[in-house]
């Protein structure tokens, strides 16, 4: 399966709407999450590994989250829309890991691949 630029930067930005819902679009990428600041370097407060793990960490929450809601649902406590949202979400969150993890494996099979 390949992955184009694109695809990446939509699902970045997908990503960082989901993890802070009220910024508002003309704003830098990251400039407090700790992703890129506005220099286009990495913030001080973090990089990379610091946005990776977070992203996974926020994954894992949105699927328990999407069980929980689903599991209230067959008990009869829950509403189906919430049960959707969550789904949407997790699956949402999901896509995100693993096209940038499609990304950093594509990326360092390129470097792999270089000329010393």
């Amino acid at each position: 399966m390949s992955i184009g630029s694109l695809d990446g930067i939509s699902a970045y930005a997908r990503a960082m709407r989901t993890t802070n819902p009220l910024s508002d679009t003309g704003q830098k990428v990251g400039s407090q999450s700790g992703g890129l600041a506005p220099s286009g370097g990495l913030s001080p407060g973090g990089g990379f590994g610091a946005m990776v793990e977070g992203m996974v960490s926020q994954t894992g929450d949105a699927l328990r989250n999407a069980e929980t809601q689903s599991i209230k649902q067959i008990g009869g406590k829950g509403d189906l829309i919430d049960v959707v949202t969550a789904i949407g979400a997790a699956e949402t969150a999901l896509d995100t890991v693993v096209a940038v993890r499609d990304r950093v494996v594509s990326a360092y099979s390129d470097i792999m691949k270089m000329q010393i």
